[in-house]
């Protein structure tokens, strides 16, 4: 019941589980009638029907008599809740499909549970790798879509990923399966605040990969119940996220280094730590986010740290401050969010190729302001989480290309121990060689 309340949050109110689920979990558990393994397994059905919902549409079409745009929304949520358990858990073929039809006679009534189970049956006759056989085209004849039916993705998003990380197919799907992998959970330890040293005596941390301040979490790990998180001292941040900040941070500079902006920065956690990096260096950062709420989340990040700072609402495209004004510059722009599917698996079906265009002329706004701001000598870190092409080099190339004054600065040397950066001066991250989210980041010093 508590993971079908999570997807019809997620499909009526556009919400991310991400944020559904832990409230639902929470008053499940206040309760007493739900541990840690019903927990572990609500989790499971809900980010595993979402990930894999592609191909599970692509199994219920083929067992029902209509079009799936002709199934109720509910009824569709508990099919593919069933469908998951059915071809990507453990669980029973029997006990599956009871669950569910329980499940739909509850919530839906005792006809519609009727269709559920028939549907169910057939499903159960065959495991997924039968059934991908079934429904996908072969890859000789349609590679992209072959793809996109195997690995759960958009089509139109395999082929984004693909041009972006080039090669054959087996980078490809490695790719696409690092999307359907669950994503450790990782901390950063906030520099003059808290260290690796203090998050790795904790049960189950392991050393971060790439960045000196991280620190994984085994699965099952929660960071709510780490003291140094509670006190804001550290926070949770992909590796990837870090790396960007500590780029930016570590660019060279010709000149002083003492003002920092980040843009566009909530919800605050590469603020937080680069916040912590200026302060080592007796630099201000100015922490700018137009929307007010998230400006409140930037707050709450840096409040404590070791150095001073400033967090304002303010429009990035429009600066409330003086022109050439700082010597650092971060501006982490809005994007698709391809790079975290990871992490929100339901914005793959929710994004569409048109979304690029509402996105397209903020990045590039952002990105001249950014420019407009810095002082000639310092450096802009142009960064966003997402691969695609329109959101990444094709920004940069045609902001410089129209604006002037800006130089592209080779930033793989300051992304140390990382492998297979690509050939620059660029570097773009991905989850199946990095282990982070898709980050990209371009770094510009202004010359004119």
């Amino acid at each position: 019941m508590l993971a079908f309340e999570a997807l019809r949050a997620v499909d009526e109110r556009d919400a991310y589980a991400n944020l559904v689920l832990p409230p639902l979990l929470r008053k499940a558990r206040e309760k007493g009638d739900f541990d840690g393994r019903d927990a572990a397994l609500a989790t499971e059905l809900v980010y595993g029907t979402l990930r894999r919902q592609g191909t599970y549409d692509a199994v219920i079409a083929s067992c029902v008599d209509r079009p799936l745009r002709e199934v109720d929304p509910p009824v569709l949520d508990v099919l593919s809740l069933g469908v998951h358990q059915l071809l990507g858990t453990r669980i029973p073929s029997h006990a599956a499909v009871s669950a569910s039809v329980e499940l739909a006679r509850v919530v839906l009534g005792d006809g519609r549970a009727k269709f559920v189970n028939a549907v169910l049956r057939k499903v159960a006759q065959d495991d997924l790798d039968g059934w991908v056989q079934k429904v996908a085209p072969p890859y000789d004849e349609d590679p992209e879509d072959h793809l996109a039916v195997v690995h759960s993705h958009p089509r139109w998003v395999v082929s984004a990923l693909w041009d972006s990380l080039g090669g054959g197919r087996a980078g490809i799907e490695r790719l696409l399966e690092a999307d359907n992998e669950r994503p450790e959970v990782t901390l950063v330890a906030r520099p003059g605040r808290a260290t690796p040293e203090e998050l790795l005596g904790e049960e189950a941390a392991v050393p971060g990969r790439w960045s000196p301040y991280a620190v994984r979490l085994a699965e099952g790990g929660e960071p709510g119940a780490i003291e140094a998180v509670r006190e804001g001292r550290a926070g949770v941040q992909d590796e990837g996220s870090q790396l960007v900040a500590l780029a930016l941070a570590h660019a060279p500079l010709d000149g002083p280094d003492e003002r920092w902006l980040d843009g566009c920065a909530g919800p605050g956690g590469k603020a937080a730590l680069l916040g912590a990096l200026a302060a080592e260096r007796g630099a201000v950062l100015v922490a700018s986010e137009k929307q007010p709420h998230r400006a409140g989340l930037v707050a709450k990040a840096l409040a404590g740290n070791p150095g001073p700072y400033q967090v304002i609402a303010a429009d990035g495209t429009r600066p409330a401050w003086r022109s050439g004004s700082f010597d650092r510059v971060l501006m982490d722009v809005p994007c698709t969010g391809l790079g975290a599917l990871r992490r929100r698996p339901e914005a793959r079906w929710r994004r569409r190729p048109e979304d690029l265009e509402g996105f397209a002329t903020l990045q590039r706004e952002l990105l001249r302001a950014a420019l407009d701001s810095v002082r000639v000598g310092g450096v802009v870190g142009y960064a966003t989480c997402s691969p695609h092409l329109a959101e990444t080099r094709v920004v940069v190339e045609d902001v410089l290309k129209r604006r002037g004054g800006g130089e592209l600065i080779d930033a793989r040397g300051l992304f140390p121990g990382v492998p297979e950066l690509g050939e620059g001066p660029d570097v773009q991250l991905w989850p199946h060689l990095h282990g982070t989210d898709a980050m990209y980041l371009a770094l510009i010093r202004r010359v004119g």
